[in-house]
């Protein structure tokens, strides 16, 4: 039933009040006062396509000639909440096929991908039809992703799928497919911590960090100045200063991009934070920053005299932020 509109072509518009399935209804047309002030100049088939919706709307006529009604309405413009709210109540009062449904939201998907209304909707079919629409829902959200690899509705869509129905077993794996593809994919990066931290057969954060550390770096290593994996390494210590203090991969990883001289502002800002939370640097480090910096920037002495040299640098080499870095600056000697 879903899908009977599917067909219906706007640029062949058959009049409602011609068609003799709505021959007994009465248009109900939009009540704009008596003296608009601005009056909508709607177009013809929209407008008599609402008005014949508000008068079984009003009548609360729950039959497959009103869910017919809903398509056309949604066709016209798929943001009206009201139509869709009242498409659900139909659909359930005919026992409609969700799986059809499915399909004629897909169908309105091509052209209204980030439509919150749209996303609603499909929620609470797939949540009808339960854990047998998993792998439809992942599907469709693959779609999505091949046109708009950073569709907010379709990653978040995506999560709440994996929670409430399954199909986890191959998310880590979908996840280095997309970062492959493109390392600097953020939705991407986002999607695998969610599925380190979140996956019922992964065994936590804790069980899955040092693979994902390593992983982290690889990335590091290739792109230095995708700040992604930056982050991505950052949140695998969730806060838990002594792992992140005690692991000499992350530090080894920053001197390594540091000594080649360009892309370094993301290593320098994670050594900073690494300063801030009483971590020893080596001399390699030590000579490494010093030969970043200009001529004229003085010594380096204690730790917090390295940390306000790496605020100058960054202040330097990432000018957007620059009074963010000159304020990191003001705090090093109380937290380094």
């Amino acid at each position: 039933m879903a899908s009977s509109s599917e067909g219906e072509d706007r640029r062949a518009w058959v009049p409602l009040g011609s068609r003799p399935e709505f021959a007994d209804v009465t248009p109900l047309p939009q009540d704009d006062g008596p003296s608009p002030v601005v009056a909508i100049a709607y177009r013809d088939d929209f407008r008599e396509t609402m008005d014949y919706f508000r008068s079984l709307y009003s009548s609360r006529e729950l039959s497959p000639r009103a869910l017919l009604l809903t398509s056309l309405a949604i066709s016209f413009n798929p943001a009206n909440y009201t139509v869709w709210h009242f498409r659900r109540q139909v659909l359930e009062a005919l026992d409609a096929d969700l799986n059809d449904e499915l399909g004629f939201t897909e169908h309105v998907a091509k052209g209204n991908a980030k439509n919150y209304q749209l996303w609603h909707h499909r929620r609470w079919v797939a949540e009808k039809l339960g854990s047998d629409a998993a792998y439809r829902e992942l599907e469709f959200t693959r779609k999505i992703f091949c046109v708009d690899a950073k569709n907010y509705h379709a990653w978040s869509h995506r999560q709440w799928v994996l929670q409430a129905l399954g199909g986890w077993e191959n998310e880590l794996d979908y996840c280095a497919q997309l970062l492959e593809e493109d390392v600097f994919n953020n939705s991407a990066w986002n999607q695998r911590y969610f599925v380190v931290t979140k996956s019922p057969f992964l065994g936590g954060l804790k069980a899955m960090r040092d693979s994902e550390v390593d992983y982290a770096i690889e990335a590091i290593n290739s792109n230095p100045e995708n700040e992604s994996p930056w982050r991505y390494l950052h949140g695998l210590y969730n806060d838990e200063n002594d792992a992140r203090l005690n692991d000499s991969r992350v530090p080894s990883a920053c001197l390594r991009v540091l000594k080649a001289k360009r892309n370094f502002k993301f290593a320098l800002s994670t050594l900073l934070d690494l300063l801030c939370l009483g971590f020893k640097p080596n001399q390699e480090i030590r000579d490494t920053i010093t030969s970043l910096r200009t001529s004229d920037s003085g010594e380096v002495g204690s730790d917090s005299d390295l940390a306000k040299s790496i605020c100058s640098i960054l202040g330097r080499e990432d000018p957007m932020r620059a009074n963010y870095w000159t304020w990191r600056s003001s705090k090093t000697s109380s937290s380094s």
